[in-house]
């Protein structure tokens, strides 16, 4: 089982926020992973929606599309794989601090198969690492917006 979890303050309403995060659009600007993301059914973003990322972690590049099964604006949304090499749901969530300080968490649960299941404290780490970049660069993106 991997899972897990980061979180990052900052200094943007939580609307702006999670109105970036949210928008699949953006992802391969802030995703260090995250080569192209494609949207498979029709915008706006909604529970069912399916969009197909295409990624590079660890050496690999790894094809898949998550379907969103949770969406509540400026709160919360969930995300599980449809398909690919490594089942997995990723969830976002935000909270005001204040009316321009949001704390945003990001958490990835999976159970990894076949070699992925091996690598799976390697990947944990790894993931770990790359998620923490991540939100480092949503940080710098949205607090360098005027």
């Amino acid at each position: 089982m991997v899972d897990v979890f980061t979180e990052i303050k900052i200094q943007r309403p939580v609307d702006q926020v999670s109105g970036y995060a949210t928008n699949p659009d953006n992802a391969p600007e802030w995703y260090v992973n995250i080569q192209s993301a494609e949207w498979q059914t029709p915008q706006p973003l909604k529970v069912g929606s399916k969009v197909a990322f295409k990624a590079q972690f660890l050496g690999r590049e790894l094809a898949y599309v998550y379907e969103i099964s949770e969406y509540i604006p400026g709160k919360k949304l969930v995300m599980r794989t449809a398909n690919g090499p490594f089942p997995m749901e990723t969830t976002y969530t935000w909270e005001a601090l204040s009316d321009n300080s949001t704390l945003m968490k990001l958490r990835n649960k999976g159970n990894p198969t076949g070699f992925s299941k091996i690598a799976a404290p390697f990947m944990s780490t790894m993931m770990k690492r790359a998620n923490n970049k991540d939100l480092k660069k949503i940080k710098d993106i949205l607090e360098s917006e005027n």
